[in-house]
C-alpha cells in the first residue's frame, strides 16, 4: 500500500510533505483546516513548550508543533509499522525526537513525563479518550498551565476532564469535534 503524503502548513517547514499511513489504515490524520485552527489557539504557546503526541500515528499534530518552535515532543505510536514510518519522517526532517513504539496508555503508567501541551487524538470508538486523560491527571503528567488538545467522534456523549480543567475552545468539523482544555480560568 502506498503512504498518503500530508503538508506541514505552517513553521520553518512549512510546505514540506511526510508520509501518512496508506488510506485504508486505521490512522486518521487530523485535516489541515483543523491543524489551522488548533495552531492558531496555540500560537502563543507553541514556542519552547515540551509536547506529548499520544497515539501519533503519522506524527503531524507534533511535527507542526516543532515546526512552529516547540522545544521537544515525545511521540507513542502503538502500531510497529506506523512508528517506523514516523521515525522516518522525522529523520527526513532532520530533528531527533524521542518515538515510543508502544501502547499509550502502557507508556503512560510506566515511562510518563512532565508535559505542556498534550495531543490526544486516540482511535475513534474504542474508549481509549477518558482512559487517557485519567491516566495523564493520575500520573502527574501534565504542566500546572498544561494544555491538553482533545478530537474525537463527534457524537462521543461526554469527556472526563480533570479536577480543575475546562473545555477552553470547541469546534467541529465533519465527524470530528475536537477541543483545547486547560485549567479552568477564574
Amino acid at each position: 500500500m502506498k503512504p498518503r503524503r500530508l503538508r506541514v502548513i505552517g513553521g520553518d517547514w512549512r510546505g514540506r510533505k511526510i508520509d501518512s499511513p496508506a488510506a485504508n489504515s486505521q490512522v486518521r490524520p487530523t485535516p489541515d483546516a483543523v491543524r489551522e485552527t488548533l495552531f492558531n489557539w496555540l500560537q502563543d504557546r507553541i514556542t519552547g513548550a515540551r509536547c506529548l503526541d499520544l497515539f501519533a500515528g503519522s506524527g503531524i499534530l507534533g511535527i507542526e508543533a516543532l515546526s512552529r518552535g516547540a522545544q521537544r515532543v515525545d511521540f507513542v505510536e502503538a502500531d510497529s509499522a506506523t512508528s517506523r514510518l514516523l521515525k522516518r519522517n522525522l529523520a527526513s526532517l532532520d530533528t531527533k525526537q524521542a518515538v515510543y513504539s508502544m501502547d499509550a496508555r502502557r507508556f503512560l503508567r510506566q515511562v510518563g513525563g512532565h508535559w505542556d501541551i498534550v495531543f490526544l487524538d486516540p482511535p475513534f470508538r474504542l474508549g481509549m479518550l477518558n482512559e487517557s486523560i485519567m491516566l495523564l491527571a493520575r500520573h502527574s503528567c501534565l504542566a500546572d498551565d498544561a494544555l491538553m488538545y482533545i478530537e474525537s467522534e463527534k457524537e462521543l456523549p461526554s469527556v472526563t476532564l480533570p479536577d480543575g480543567w475546562a473545555m477552553l475552545r470547541q469546534k467541529q468539523a465533519g465527524q470530528v469535534a475536537y477541543c483545547l482544555a486547560g485549567p479552568a480560568m477564574e
